[in-house]
Parts: structure tokens; C-alpha cells; sequence
């Protein structure tokens, strides 16, 4: 039974603030690290920026241990399903944090081999700008996502099935149907 099938009162209002409190103070992030962005991702949970402070002083190898995806870096169209597949395998709430312009835009890179914005595969929350963006710039957009889940903003986005997409859609040539032959076979 979750917090929105109870009735809402001031019981269940202030369990649900705490809920949102925990989430937000508690986030493991997953590490998926791409390019020169993955860098000043480990750097920022180095003792000069001290990541532990918001609870995620560890990033997890396994995506059904952590909540947060950051995406840091180039994402090419081969690595396009695996992005998904983990997102798939997180738990849920989850959120995504998409670090740098290439992650963002697909950056100077405008060619066929690079998916042109993380946000076409996986439902970003926070993009993070810069080329690279320093772990500053991280710690400030954690700050803002955890904000974000702390006023209720994500959960609503949750409730309406993130952002509707499906890879299939995104990236058909990729997969292999009965109707598709595997190039090669």
C-alpha cells in the first residue's frame, strides 16, 4: 500500500514531506561515465567536494542499487540500449542527471554515430551545462535535483510514466526482430 492510496490528512501529509526528505537525502547515484565528463564526476566525489555530505559518497555498479543516473558524457548509438537498459533496471523513484553538452546536446559532436541529447533515450530531471562541467557544477545541479524531489515536482512525472519513451521507438534499427535479420547473420 503507498502514501497515495491513504487518505490525505495531517498524518499522512507529514509522513509524505518525510518520504520526500529521505529520497532526497538519500540518493545513490550510478555510474555511468562516458567521456572527459566522467572525470570531474569522480572528482566531485573526492574529499575536496565531499559527496558524502548529501549521502552519495558511493557510486553504484549495480543499477538495482541505485536511484540516480548520471550520465556524463557522449552518448553514442551503440551505447544508446545498454543507457536504457540500465535506467530499466533501477529502482523506482529514479532520476537522471544529464552532465555536460555532449550528454545534453550531443555537443560539437552533430554526426550519425552519437545519439544528439541523452534526454532521446532516458526522461532527464537536471541537465548540467559545461564542456566539461566542474564537480561545482554537479554538486549544484545534485542541490537542485534534490530540491526538485523535496517539492513533490518529480514525483508527478513519475505518476505519468516518465517520459513516455520507449527505445524501440527511439533507436529501431538497433534491435532485432523476427522481421529484422541480424546484419552479419
Amino acid at each position: 500500500m503507498g502514501l497515495e492510496e491513504l487518505s490525505h490528512n495531517f498524518f499522512t501529509g507529514a509522513l509524505e514531506d518525510v518520504v520526500k526528505w529521505a529520497r532526497a537525502s538519500s540518493s545513490w547515484g550510478a555510474n555511468f561515465g562516458l567521456a572527459c565528463c566522467a572525470i570531474e564526476m569522480m572528482a566531485s566525489g573526492a574529499a575536496n567536494f565531499d559527496l558524502a555530505r548529501f549521502g552519495m559518497e558511493v557510486f553504484r555498479a549495480s543499477p538495482r542499487q541505485a536511484d540516480l543516473m548520471i550520465v556524463a558524457g557522449r552518448v553514442s548509438q551503440k551505447m544508446a540500449p545498454v543507457l536504457r537498459q540500465v535506467y530499466d533496471q533501477m529502482m523506482e523513484p529514479k532520476w537522471v542527471i544529464s552532465m555536460g553538452v555532449c550528454a545534453s546536446t550531443g555537443g560539437m559532436f552533430n554526426n550519425y554515430a552519437l545519439v544528439q541529447g541523452v534526454d532521446q533515450v532516458v526522461p532527464v530531471d537536471v541537465y548540467t551545462p559545461g564542456c566539461p562541467p566542474g564537480p561545482e557544477t554537479l554538486i549544484h545541479s545534485i542541490i537542485t535535483l534534490h530540491e526538485k524531489i523535496r517539492r513533490g515536482e518529480l514525483t508527478r512525472r513519475q505518476a505519468q510514466g516518465g517520459a513516455g519513451i520507449h527505445l524501440e521507438q527511439v533507436l529501431p534499427a538497433l534491435f532485432v526482430g523476427p522481421s529484422r535479420p541480424r546484419v552479419g547473420a
